[in-house]
């Protein structure tokens, strides 16, 4: 069902952008049209080399999240093997780019096409059942088809870690979260954030409050982008004006407007970043990211590129990533971790042991399965 309810808002949105932005119509019938070009530099591929073509979902290559570090990946796999040729990308504007970016990889002969997000889940499924014998791969999402490797992370693990965290060092007694759209990927992050938030009050006697989601109600605050950084600001400093001190933003590249806005703020908040290491990702604002919520794409991505290259038939089946398996974690504090006290960075590491060991659940309606 949530699907199908991706695909209603992803419609949504693009027919607001097509108001907002004049030629936008015809861009998305030339994308549909034409198959997607190489990424500019990459050269053809010579025979023998095993080639991997990415089509990102709607924040774009350079969203300084998740699009960014499955890009990273491939280009890992590429360093791993000299029988992986220079990858390729793709960036998709609107929904309706995801299938022909999909079937353009198809059609020019790309090894492996790897689809990032779960708003292309649908379209995978859709170009994968179309080109039986191609071998494709997906980030956050579960696909059926025997022809899809499918790549999951229980985020909420890493983001109960960043709650217990938030709830300890903030001041205010009140920090947030929001999303860039209501799918499974981004709510899983919340969840986990909110019932570590609520960890740490059961713990300490205390009462931190979570503005912007209510695990139980599975509603919350939603930026309904991915790219818009003006929205982020405008979420963020909604948040401030209620007294939050500590935002997490689950939005890719919508959430640099919440990191720009909390360097501007000179020390009024500070950021929870998500996916990869803000401190790498967007160095320019390393002075305010608390930590990161990572999703240790880079090497889910190597790893099925290279298991994909090596096989000698079509890859199936997945991976979750986990505390466990470091295929989810928290970065390091980077310029806060002499402003973070020591006892609260020795229960977060303690809670991530236990979290491991069992001994501590975390769930949530969206983990991976």
């Amino acid at each position: 069902m949530w699907k199908e309810n991706v695909l209603r808002r992803v419609r949504r949105i693009g027919t607001l952008a097509v108001a907002a932005a004049a030629g936008l119509t015809l861009a998305a019938t030339a994308a549909c049209s034409e198959a997607p070009s190489p990424t500019p530099g990459t050269t053809t591929p010579a025979a023998g080399t095993f080639t991997t073509c990415m089509v990102t979902d709607i924040g774009g290559i350079d969203d300084r999240s998740f699009n960014a570090s499955a890009w990273q990946g491939l280009q890992n796999a590429k360093a791993a093997s000299a029988k992986q040729a220079n990858p390729k990308n793709v960036s998709s504007k609107a929904e309706a780019d995801y299938v022909p970016n999909l079937t353009g990889f198809v059609q020019q002969g790309c090894d492996f096409v790897l689809a990032v997000g779960g708003l292309m889940g649908g379209a995978t499924s859709e170009v994968a059942k179309a080109n039986p014998t191609q071998q494709f791969a997906i980030v956050d999402f579960k696909a059926p088809e025997a022809n899809v490797y499918s790549m999951q992370f229980d985020t909420a693990q890493a983001a109960f870690l960043a709650g217990y965290l938030a709830a300890g060092y903030s001041k205010s007694g009140k920090v947030a979260t929001y999303g860039g759209l209501k799918i499974p990927p981004v709510t899983i992050f919340m969840d986990g954030f909110a019932d570590g938030v609520a960890y740490y009050n059961q713990a300490k006697g205390r009462s931190v409050q979570v503005l912007g989601w209510n695990k139980a109600t599975q509603a919350g605050t939603f930026a309904e982008s991915f790219t818009d950084q003006a929205k982020g600001k405008a979420v963020s400093d909604a948040f401030v004006a209620q007294g939050a001190d500590v935002i997490l933003p689950v939005a890719g590249g919508t959430g640099l407007g919440t990191a720009a806005a909390a360097q501007a703020s000179n020390g009024k908040y500070v950021v929870i970043w998500v996916d990869v290491d803000g401190c790498s990702s967007a160095q320019q604002y390393c002075s305010v990211f608390l930590t990161t919520v990572v999703k240790n794409m880079p090497d889910a991505v190597r790893d099925a590129a290279l298991k994909a290259a090596d096989a000698t038939g079509l890859v199936s089946g997945g991976t979750i990533g986990t505390l466990a398996n470091n295929g989810v974690s928290i970065a390091p504090y980077h310029d806060f971790d002499s402003k973070i006290d020591a006892a609260l960075k020795a229960e977060v590491e303690k809670l991530k042991n236990d979290i491991i060991a069992g001994t501590v659940k975390v769930t949530s309606p969206a983990q991976p399965k």
